[in-house]
C-alpha cells in the first residue's frame, strides 16, 4: 500500500491539473471501490473547481468551490495519473492526447483546461467520499489521525509523551496511525535503522536522546523517498506514469542476509515478522 511518501508524491502530479481548475466532466464507471461511492458523485463533481490539492496521512484531499471536500485512498493498488498535461508542467498550458481507456480505469475526470484524471484501480481497495469541507477533519477515516510526521507538531517531545510508560515494540507504535500519521512499514524499518534502534525494543523503554534522533531519521527519509518521487515495489506508479526510485536507496527493507550499509558496521540486514508485518534490520548495530 503506498505510504506517505508516494501520496505526497501524487498530489503533487496532480496539482498542475487540478488545482485551481474546474472539473468539466466527472465520469464514475462503477458503483463502487472499496465501498459505494457517495450519492450523485458524477452529478456533484462536475463543474466544481478544485480550490486546493491537500494531503492528511495517506490521503488526498480535493477542496472544492462547492463546499465539499473529495477524499481519495489510493488502497492497494490504485493509480491516478494525469495525461494533457504538456511538459514540463506549466499551469495553463496543455495538449489533448490521452491514452484509450483502460478496463480499470474506475473514475476519470476531465479538467477544463484539457487535462485528464484517471483513478485506475484493478483490485478496487481504493475509496472516494465526498464530504462538506468545515467537517472534513470529522470524516470517520480522519478523526482520530495522530500528528503529520513532516508537520509542525511532530517532535521528540510529541515521540516521548506518546510512548511514555508503553510496553509494546517501537516499530508496532510507530504503525499505529493514532501515534503518527502517514508512517508505514517500508519508512519505519529505514528510520529505525538509520536512528540505530531495535525494531522490538519497547516504547517506553528508548532514551530521550535516542528519540531526537528517530525523530529527525523519520523526517529526512521521508523528505529523501518524496524527493525520489516515493518507492515503486509493485503497482505503485507517480501521476505522470513514471516509476518511483526510492527503492534503490534501502538501506535495510527487503534486503535481508545483506551487509549493513553503516560505515564501520560488520552485520547483516536480519527480518522478523512483527504483527504480520517483515522487519528488517541490521543484527549488529540496532539495538
Amino acid at each position: 500500500m503506498p505510504e506517505l511518501p508516494e501520496v505526497e508524491t501524487v498530489r503533487r502530479g496532480l496539482a498542475p491539473a487540478m488545482e485551481g481548475q474546474r472539473i468539466a466532466l466527472a465520469e464514475v464507471r462503477r458503483p463502487d471501490l472499496r465501498w459505494p461511492f457517495p450519492e450523485r458523485m458524477a452529478e456533484r463533481l462536475t463543474g466544481a473547481r478544485v480550490d486546493r490539492l491537500r494531503r492528511r496521512s495517506k490521503y488526498i484531499l480535493a477542496d472544492l468551490d462547492t463546499g465539499e471536500s473529495l477524499l481519495i485512498h489510493l488502497g492497494m493498488s490504485g493509480r491516478m495519473t494525469v495525461s494533457g498535461l504538456a511538459a514540463p508542467y506549466v499551469p495553463g498550458q496543455f495538449h489533448h492526447q490521452h491514452p484509450m481507456p483502460e478496463k480499470h480505469d474506475h473514475v476519470v475526470f476531465d479538467m477544463e483546461g484539457g487535462a485528464r484524471v484517471t483513478f485506475n484501480d484493478p483490485r478496487r481497495f481504493g475509496a472516494m467520499d465526498l464530504m462538506p469541507t468545515a467537517t472534513a477533519d470529522s470524516h470517520p477515516l480522519l478523526a482520530a489521525l495522530g500528528p503529520e510526521p513532516l508537520g509542525n507538531e511532530f517532535s521528540a517531545d510529541l515521540l516521548a509523551l506518546k510512548l511514555a510508560g508503553r510496553k509494546g515494540p517501537i516499530k508496532a507504535l510507530l504503525l499505529d496511525q493514532k501515534l503518527v500519521a502517514g508512517l508505514g512499514n517500508i519508512y519505519v524499518c529505514e528510520a529505525l535503522h538509520r536512528a540505530h534502534i531495535h525494531p522490538e525494543r519497547a516504547g517506553g523503554k528508548i532514551a530521550r536522546a535516542e528519540l531526537d534522533v528517530l525523530a529527525t531519521e523519520i523526517r529526512l527519509v521521508l523528505q529523501e523517498a518524496i524527493e525520489a518521487g516515493g518507492s515503486s515495489l509493485r503497482d505503485y506508479r507517480q501521476a505522470d506514469g513514471e516509476l518511483g526510485y526510492f527503492q534503490h536507496s534501502f538501506r535495510v527493507y527487503d534486503r535481508e542476509t545483506q551487509p549493513c550499509p553503516t560505515p564501520g558496521c560488520t552485520g547483516t540486514i536480519a527480518r522478523i515478522v512483527q504483527s504480520g508485518r517483515s522487519s528488517y534490520y541490521c543484527s549488529r548495530c540496532q539495538r
